[in-house]
């Protein structure tokens, strides 16, 4: 995924109300951004971080600006939620997915399940549908218990484990299901829930896995011009890799 323009450089001053940041853009000018990204955003937010804003083309938006990336310790992380759906599409439909290959279709937002939404539906004749479920991951706690892993969620996701329920029973209705875990980072070597977190979504999640729900990981590459799908990292739960 490339960015559609030139992305511009500041210091984030405060991220606050959730969706709200203000950032000191080079020239000394403070503006406010755009911070598509519900989460805690543990270890992102910190005032003083070097940050890169997209320009909002969309004429309905309210903020001329949109935060995408932060600098951390050297590395670029994509803090935006809205892009790893197009992110995780582009990477399948050119075959660089080993698990996803095959499908002659993909879809995106297909209802299914109770009220719910599929990231991408994958389709091919003779071949059960394969439902695959897309998750945003940019925590990384360096002084925590496992400090060169990525880990998902940054706060309790009641709609996460709403969706892991979802994926059980497409698997038990003949389907296939696969949660995808994408990284926007590059300086994680494996992946891991975190129950401290959210202990409900990592209970749910084994009882999901143990139902056929299968689970990838993989890293992504950064730079100032866009962000690629780059290799897949193992998922440890527990002490096994998964």
């Amino acid at each position: 995924m490339k960015f559609p323009d030139t992305l511009v450089t500041g210091i984030l001053v405060r991220r606050y109300k959730r969706f709200l940041a203000d950032i000191e853009l080079d020239s000394g000018e403070i503006v406010v951004a755009h911070c598509a990204n519900p989460g805690a955003m543990t270890g992102l937010n910190t005032p003083g971080f070097k940050v890169w804003l997209a320009p909002n083309r969309n004429p309905k938006a309210k903020l001329d600006w949109r935060w995408e990336l932060v600098q951390v310790n050297g590395y670029l992380i994509g803090i935006n939620t809205a892009h790893p759906n197009a992110i995780v599409a582009e990477a399948i439909n050119a075959g660089k997915i080993d698990d996803l290959k095959g499908y002659e279709s993909l879809r995106r937002e297909v209802k299914y399940g109770q009220n719910s939404r599929i990231d991408i539906l994958l389709e091919s004749p003779g071949r059960p549908p394969c439902y695959v479920e897309i998750k945003n991951v940019h925590l990384r706690r360096p002084e925590g218990k496992h400090p060169t892993a990525a880990e998902f969620p940054d706060s309790v996701t009641k709609r996460g484990t709403k969706h892991l329920n979802e994926m059980a029973n497409m698997v038990g209705n003949g389907a296939r299901a696969v949660m995808f875990y994408l990284v926007q980072r590059s300086d994680c070597d494996h992946f891991r829930l975190a129950a401290d977190i959210d202990r409900v979504y990592a209970e749910t999640f084994s009882v999901a896995k143990a139902r056929g729900v299968e689970a990838i990981c993989y890293v992504c590459d950064l730079t100032e011009t866009g962000i690629n799908v780059n290799h897949t990292i193992p998922i440890i739960v527990g002490d096994a890799a998964s």
